[in-house]
């Protein structure tokens, strides 16, 4: 009789999120799972294989390459030559003082202006950002959050003077403000009032703006913060299911502002882990939708997301290997159906990127788009034992941290905000992100060129430098637009502001008022602090 062979011994082997991966996948892998269940076909419940049934046969993601460069005609220089090489959505990137609500002439702003963004402090300031460029016809992403309704009323009075339909505006502001006490920080009010701040910005552009995503619910931060795959949509699914009921709690119809949310989620190395959490994340969006809210419009249950590659995987050691990294993050986000895509210049763990490192960056899109075949047919890894495994995993994982979160509260509502009041979510990161330190130390996880494969240090690069004169220059136009601006409307403008801040009604109108009177973000931000106060962080260990 023969002997039966002796089953083959590998190393074990886990993913990002520590979900122990198989030798070799077969059908059993799937079994209980109903294909027309759980895959559905592309464009239809529950979309795991797409929220269009031609996907990219029909029409490519939206190419776009976050950037901010300092001052508003840098920056509009850096726009115009990223739309001449065919890059086909702006996507701005604003430096601290204007995340955080500070002009570029307060003391809190000092040496921090233009540093990691562009500076915007005025109606003056957009104009210059955008001047030259019709934004009814293009799309534009606004990395911004605290200051969201300001930057929003400011773009918005732009596209007035340029008279465009404000109907054919599109674009996102991101206006996820959780996620900035989660994991980044760049807050300004307690959490009650910046959630009214984003409900506000919900309904105005429901009515005013109607192609407009009002709030962009972001997982990216904290999968740089150091979160698992798993960890990234669970967060970023409980943080959307806290903006939904805010949203129904104002008296919104779920179903008058639901198909205008969007997502924003990290696209890191382990390609096909990172194409089923995409795949999960849309399967369990639309049953949240469909179940939990009763939404009724299947453009409600859609998950529609940008990605970008992560910048936290680049390296300063050997950065030309940032650029295979950012193709591989990159694939992962077109195998797993991102509507828009941003990827990284291999010179960002330097500096600001480059002109070259930026038009590398668009051309890696360009060549998948173009080259690669994978945008030929939709979902093209659908029914891979493996991948369809792995994303019942990661949707069976991120599901138990809903429930876990459900339980910070007994009502069932904001279980998120309790969670994250109480820290839970902010350990589960740091907890993650040092298990992840600790593979790399122990080189159980190889980064290549940094604990492994070091060998000889490559030729610098040439970098992108700051302009050390251009924040006074900020300064000084700051200080000639205060004196001759309008001071009797301006004034009533901010006092209109603060009285709204102390009434229910929508903020929006009054804040585009001010904008439009030439009140400054600091100003306006500073009109709403003396209402609202700030939040102050309390300390999770």
């Amino acid at each position: 009789m023969a002997k039966m062979p002796e089953p083959l011994k590998t190393k074990p082997v886990k993913t990002s999120s520590g979900i122990a991966v198989d030798r070799v996948y077969g059908p059993e892998s799937l079994t209980g799972f109903d294909p027309h269940e759980a895959l559905g076909e592309p464009g239809e419940y529950p979309f795991t294989r797409g929220t269009q049934a031609t996907m990219y046969r029909g029409r490519l993601w939206t190419m776009r390459q976050y950037a901010g460069m300092g001052d508003a005609e840098e920056s509009n220089r850096r726009y115009k030559f990223l739309l001449s090489q065919g890059t086909k959505g702006l996507s701005i990137a604003f430096d601290l003082p204007t995340q955080i609500g500070y002009d570029s002439d307060s003391p809190y702003a000092l040496g921090e202006v233009g540093r990691v963004g562009v500076a915007i402090d005025s109606i003056e300031d957009m104009e210059r950002l955008l001047d030259g460029i019709r934004l009814d016809t293009i799309s534009t992403s606004m990395t911004i959050n605290a200051t969201a309704p300001i930057l929003l009323a400011l773009y918005v009075a732009v596209a007035r003077r340029q008279g465009a339909d404000l109907h054919r505006l599109a674009g996102t502001v991101q206006n996820d403000i959780l996620k900035e006490y989660i994991a980044r920080g760049t807050y300004i009010f307690p959490v009650q009032h910046a959630m009214r701040l984003v409900t506000d910005v919900l309904a105005w552009t429901a009515v005013e703006v109607p192609e407009w995503h009002a709030i962009s619910i972001s997982g990216y931060h904290m999968r740089e913060a150091g979160c698992t795959a798993v960890q990234e949509i669970a967060f970023t699914l409980a943080n959307g299911m806290t903006y939904v009921q805010a949203a129904i709690d104002a008296g919104l119809a779920v179903d008058t502002f639901a198909p205008r949310l969007s997502f924003f989620f990290n696209a890191h190395n382990n390609l096909l882990e990172e194409v089923a959490k995409f795949r999960a994340a849309r399967r369990m969006w639309a049953s949240i939708m469909r179940e939990h809210f009763g939404a009724k419009n299947p453009k409600s249950w859609m998950l529609r997301f940008h990605t970008q590659t992560a910048g936290s995987t680049l390296t300063a050691q050997q950065p030309e290997n940032n650029i295979v990294r950012t193709t591989v993050q990159a694939l992962a986000a077109v195998l797993g159906g991102t509507q828009s895509l941003h990827t990284n210049g291999f010179d960002e763990a330097l500096a600001l990127p480059s002109e070259a490192a930026a038009r590398i960056a668009l051309r890696t899109q360009q060549v998948l788009a173009f080259e690669s075949g994978v945008t030929d047919t939709v979902d093209p890894l659908a029914g891979s034992y493996y991948v369809e495994s792995l994303t019942n995993e990661i949707e069976s994982r991120a599901e138990e941290y809903l429930t876990n979160i459900a339980r910070f509260d007994l009502g069932g509502k904001y279980g998120m905000l309790r969670a994250i009041e109480q820290g839970y979510v902010q350990r589960e990161i740091q907890t993650a992100a040092y298990a992840f330190q600790r593979a790399v130390d122990e080189k159980t996880t190889i980064v290549v060129g940094v604990n492994d494969f070091v060998g000889a240090e490559s030729s610098p690069v040439p970098l992108e430098r700051r302009d050390e004169t251009l924040e006074q220059r900020q300064v000084e136009r700051l200080k000639e637009l205060r004196v001759r601006r309008d001071a009797a409307a301006h004034a009533a403008a901010l006092r209109a502001v603060i009285e709204g801040a102390r009434s229910s009604e929508n903020l929006m109108p009054r804040i585009q008022a001010a904008v439009e009177a030439y009140a400054t973000v600091g100003e306006i931000a500073d009109a709403l602090r003396s209402v609202f106060g700030e939040y102050r962080e309390s300390v999770v260990v």
